[in-house]
């Protein structure tokens, strides 16, 4: 066990926590890149899925169907500029690189702050909260079998947020909060325009408890960012990613991945604004009537 940690001894002659052992920034690096390129196996051996159109399509479709808000994407972005920053600053120096990280890593934390904070503000105020934290017990069997055996049949579609993206989001909710709270506690031993330093809040042992937590959410979102890249840049997932970008998803991708009985939406395809007759054109407000879930 204290290959998990660092300690030292205060000047009182006890021994303190002081850290995470480095050892896990390494592990968790290895770790992502065994997961990434298993997966990437993975996905070679297994059967191509095609995901069949529903029997009937509901009418009154658009053409492009919104699924990230423009505030929605603007958080998300400035959530990943920040989380970046933030990994960056903290394992970099480790690593060799000599820059004033302290100072870039609190300002970009107060920057993660502020994002959390309003997207906690728009996703209760204008959004539908609670849809995230809903529990399909069936949908998440049904992923597990068709994960461990290519011969169980494909999932049943999923609402707009399929059973993976709601695990995915309820891990990074935990391990970004104890990151912020372990954090805002720790820059009180900085100065910072906010406040003069005092590094007497706290003892030591519980300062030690705070850097542990702090290292291993900082050692756990290695892996998640990792691994949401990854998806993001994958062939067969980059038409979310580009939802992420534009913020509407076309009609074929809404009826191949989606149930419309979950994610029901509605409006007229007439009335979506066109580009030269192509599928890139500018997004009507009228071509729109998916609710805010995002």
């Amino acid at each position: 066990m204290q290959r998990l940690w660092r300690s030292a001894e205060n000047p009182w002659g006890q021994e303190v926590l002081i850290g995470v052992s480095w050892d896990l920034m390494w592990a968790a690096v290895i770790g992502a890149a065994l997961f990434l390129v298993g997966h990437a196996i993975w996905i070679k051996t297994r059967p191509a899925e095609e995901h069949a159109a529903p029997a009937t399509v509901p009418p009154g479709i658009p053409e492009k169907i919104e699924r990230h808000s423009l505030a929605s994407r603007v958080f998300h972005w400035t959530m990943s500029v920040s989380m970046l920053a933030l990994l960056v600053t903290a394992f970099g120096p480790v690593m060799g690189w000599q820059f004033p990280w302290v100072q870039i890593h609190w300002m970009a934390g107060v920057l993660l702050i502020a994002t959390v904070v309003y997207h906690v503000i728009h996703a209760v105020g204008w959004q539908d909260f609670w849809s995230m934290f809903k529990v399909d017990v069936g949908e998440g069997r049904a992923h597990l079998k068709h994960v461990l055996s290519s011969k169980a049949p494909p999932p049943p579609k999923a609402g707009k947020y399929p059973f993976d993206h709601r695990l995915y989001h309820h891990a990074i909710v935990v391990v970004t909060l104890a990151a912020i709270v372990t954090g805002v506690l720790m820059m009180v031993r900085i100065d910072t325009p906010f406040w003069t330093r005092n590094p007497y809040l706290l003892g030591d042992a519980a300062w030690g408890v705070m850097y542990v937590v702090h290292g291993l959410s900082g050692v756990a979102l290695i892996l998640l960012v990792a691994a949401h890249i990854y998806f993001a840049v994958r062939p067969e997932k980059r038409w979310l990613t580009w939802s992420m970008i534009r913020g509407w998803i076309d009609r074929d991708d809404y009826l191949e991945h989606f149930d419309p009985e979950k994610w029901k939406v509605g409006g007229s395809s007439g009335a979506s604004v066109e580009s030269g007759g192509g599928r890139s054109g500018a997004l009507a407000d009228a071509a729109v009537s998916a609710p805010r879930e995002d």
